[in-house]
């Protein structure tokens, strides 16, 4: 079922004629190596949670990659993938951080192998010179050039470039991860995804300074985190995905916690419907609702709608930048 309900009325009677008949949006991400100059960089200075204060002020959103941005012959999770995006979009990239059967933290979302890479079995099973030998493969199965990515080297790249949110997989301990953050003097770029308050709070204690998207679906469940022992602004709203809820945002942003809104899933995501429909203005539409982040599978062409609508960050503002290469 398409995400039109909460639009106002004139809109979705368009959006519904629509529906169907759009075609995708043609890909125009830049294909750039991860040491290539030219392309966006969000480089905060100092505490995290100011820059998130800057950009509410400005009136600005900004989209997260989810998984890194994967697109036709780049792969998720990818550091040539999460390069390639900031070569043309501002964007926070997520990621997920699974370990191998010797320890060694690298990027990887699923349990398994099969999928992502031209490799078989447990993720967590194979020792990382094994799976650094692996060729990472796209969304539509085709092998790529590039291996498999260790944590350590994506939250190096990071640096100066971007800030990485980081999803933890089943095979990971959350004090190795914070192990190598803290070796990395990594706290002011990195936010940290915790799906129960239990998991929050022991986020907390091991990195008291990072900010840590919570998934949170009223004032209530917000007063239990602070109960807990998190400070609200250390906290990013990770609110759903499926319909936006303004009085909820509202209710967040008065509390200093800047808001995520996820359009990215599966099928019946509201990525989908965008993409399907070729209303590329309701990825703007969400943001004016009080979405500070756009948590999306398609991260280019929700910075376009924002732009388009001016409310995308500018460069210059907030610790954000752009450089051309050509110039």
């Amino acid at each position: 079922m398409p995400h039109f309900q909460y639009l106002p009325p004139l809109i979705t009677a368009a959006l519904l004629a629509l529906s169907g008949c759009g075609d995708h949006v043609a890909d125009t991400v830049s294909e750039r190596r991860p040491d290539t100059a030219g392309g966006w960089r969000i480089a905060p200075e100092g505490d995290l949670n100011g820059f998130f204060d800057c950009l509410e002020a400005t009136g600005a959103s900004l989209v997260s990659a989810h998984r890194g941005g994967p697109y036709p012959g780049y792969p998720e999770n990818a550091l040539e993938t999460m390069a390639a995006i900031l070569a043309a979009t501002p964007a926070l990239m997520e990621v997920d951080v699974a370990t191998s059967a010797d320890g060694v933290l690298y990027l990887m979302h699923d349990d398994t192998l099969e999928r992502t890479t031209t490799g078989a079995g447990r993720a967590d099973a194979r020792p990382w010179k094994e799976i650094a030998a692996l060729r990472l493969e796209d969304n539509d199965g085709a092998p790529t050039d590039f291996a498999p990515t260790r944590f350590d080297e994506a939250l190096a790249w990071a640096k100066g470039r971007t800030i990485l949110q980081i999803d933890f997989k089943r095979s990971t301990r959350y004090e190795d991860v914070a192990g190598e953050i803290i070796r990395q003097n990594a706290e002011d770029r990195i936010i940290l995804i915790a799906y129960s308050m239990a998991s929050a709070r022991k986020l907390h204690s091991l990195l008291p300074q990072a900010m840590i998207s919570l998934s949170l679906d009223s004032q209530s469940e917000l007063n239990r985190a602070v109960a807990a022992g998190v400070p609200d602004d250390r906290i990013l709203g990770f609110t759903g995905t499926e319909d936006p809820r303004p009085r909820l945002f509202s209710t967040l942003a008065s509390r200093d916690v800047e808001v995520i809104f996820g359009t990215l899933g599966g099928k019946q995501s509201i990525d989908n419907d965008i993409a399907r429909s070729g209303y590329e203005k309701l990825y703007a539409d969400i943001a004016a609702q009080g979405a500070d982040i756009l948590a999306t599978d398609r991260p280019h062409e929700a910075h376009q709608a924002l732009a388009n609508a001016g409310r995308a960050i500018s460069a210059g503002a907030c610790g954000v930048d752009f450089s051309d290469a050509r110039s």
